[in-house]
């Protein structure tokens, strides 16, 4: 963190990761809380020699910087006041009031957890800004989570030149789409993903190379990566005249394997025909809960573990199969709406694009949203190592047989409602005008709508000479025709 991005954070109150104590003579004794929480959570900076003033900040300057650097490392590397050894980054920045200084704490593995000071029961954990004692269940589960490895938010060896750079700005479409007028909109790709947490100082971190990373990179650093999917007409592999009939084995980074399953994922599902706010709803609760599911499931794998998540699809179930413990006992965490993701930067990206639910664990989405179509409830099984969730595939309409998978006849046939094309059309202009690189797969997953039905559309609007496409399929984008003022949005032109 340079200068001109102290500066920045010191405008901005909403970030988790960082924290100012005025210290102006001594170290202050709530320094300590604030080291465990970050440790304990996803690492952040504690700023020295700044003071806040309800929701400003005003800086004071530290009176012996060299001292107070001195004495917080080494009580940190000492061993003596808390049970983790603690390597801390230190910056010191010379401002006209004074010297403000700030340090790095980084997000322990889960090996390493609880970090505590003095006695266990000063254990904290960072939520939503600020610092919160954890209590006995959660230390229990820090523990029983010990065995296993955090990587997600540290750094590997590679460079930003080890990502995919379609992928990349593929996100940072998506990014802009979701999140209009955001800061981050108009920095550059390496500033972009420094802050999201897929870089840090240069070094690709765990999670960006997850996200984000080349084929041959992530082969490289995690050896047993696969995602898989599994079509299999039958109820089982026992019942079944052949042991799949589609699969996908993605080794592609996580985001360009989210668009890969979802699509398929989406062709299985039963639409009905519905509209809500005057627009043709092709994301119905059920299918929300599913793509919650996936998310859930790419948030949540322990991607160093022998195993590989998996989603199989049978004819009386969808199941997703995740190779890693959930963080608390499943009771507490549907009772609770508990939140605590394996992979917590993964589970950031996702979730700054939208794709995921941003409160709680995700869970109540899949299963309030599953029984309101088919009144059946997901089923979810969990253990030390693994946990897994199936959706019972209801049937609410009748059935025929393609390729040996029972699917609904109750299919949408877009040219059958040309009265509602119009609604359709309208939100890909809108969609349009604000990101013109996004693919018709892009565009399906913000709508809600099949990857088909979005491609019957773009065909209509290049017909009626409201869009044209520009470039190829990978780097080209979509032109709006603004001579026409036939498409309306709101009851004004778009």
């Amino acid at each position: 963190m340079n200068k001109e991005e102290l500066i920045k954070r010191l405008e901005d109150i909403e970030w988790e990761d960082f924290e100012v104590k005025e210290a102006k003579n001594e170290i202050p004794k709530n320094s300590w809380e604030t080291v465990s929480a970050f440790s304990n959570t996803s690492g952040g900076w504690l700023i020295f020699g700044v003071k806040k003033i309800g929701m400003a900040y005003e800086i004071v300057g530290v009176e012996n910087p060299e001292k107070i650097t001195h004495d917080f490392t080494t009580i940190l590397l000492n061993g003596e006041k808390f049970n983790k050894r603690i390597e801390v980054m230190s910056k010191k920045y010379a401002f006209s009031e004074g010297i403000v200084l700030a340090f790095k704490i980084p997000c322990k593995q889960k090996i390493d957890k609880p970090v505590f000071f003095n006695s266990q029961n000063n254990t904290f954990i960072r939520t939503a800004g600020g610092n919160q004692r954890a209590t006995q269940e959660e230390i229990n589960s820090m523990f029983r989570s010990s065995s296993f490895e955090v990587k997600d938010c540290e750094q590997t060896k590679f460079l930003i030149s080890d990502l995919d750079e379609q992928t990349t700005h593929q996100y940072r479409n998506y990014f802009a789409s979701v999140n209009p007028g955001h800061r981050f909109i108009g920095i550059s790709d390496p500033e972009f993903l420094e802050k999201i947490g897929a870089v840090i100082d240069g070094k690709v971190t765990y999670a960006g190379l997850l996200v984000f990373g080349k084929i041959e990179s992530l082969m490289r650093t995690v050896p047993n990566y696969r995602i898989e999917y599994l079509e299999v007409p039958g109820t089982s592999y026992s019942d079944a005249k052949v042991r799949y009939n589609h699969r996908i084995s993605s080794e592609k980074n996580l985001f360009s394997t989210f668009f890969d399953i979802y699509e398929q994922l989406s062709r299985k599902i039963d639409i009905p025909f519905s509209v809500k706010g005057g627009f043709r709803d092709d994301d119905p609760p059920h299918l929300q809960a599913l793509r919650e599911a996936l998310v859930n499931l790419l948030m949540h794998t322990d991607y160093f573990s022998h195993g590989n998540p998996r989603i199989r699809i049978f004819n009386d179930r969808y199941e997703f199969f995740n190779p890693g413990g959930l963080p608390k006992d499943l009771e507490y965490i549907l009772k609770e709406n508990y939140s605590q993701p394996r992979n917590p930067s993964i589970a950031k990206m996702f979730r700054l694009v939208r794709l995921s639910e941003n409160i709680g664990s995700g869970f109540d989405k899949m299963i309030s949203g599953w029984k309101k179509h088919y009144t059946m409830q997901p089923f979810i099984d969990g253990g030390f190592d693994r946990y897994s969730i199936s959706f019972p595939r209801g049937i609410s309409g009748s059935t025929s047989t393609k390729n040996g998978i029972e699917t609904s006849t109750k299919t949408v046939d877009y040219s059958v409602y040309t009265s509602r094309k119009k609604s359709a059309e309208q939100e890909i202009i809108h969609i349009l005008r604000h990101n013109p690189h996004f693919t018709a797969r892009e565009i399906s997953v913000k709508m809600g709508l099949s990857v088909q039905g979005v491609r019957y559309h773009l065909v209509n609007l290049k017909k009626k000479g409201l869009l044209e496409r520009k470039g190829g399929r990978k780097k080209g984008l979509w032109e709006i025709k603004r001579n026409k003022g036939n498409i309306e949005r709101g009851g004004q032109p778009l």
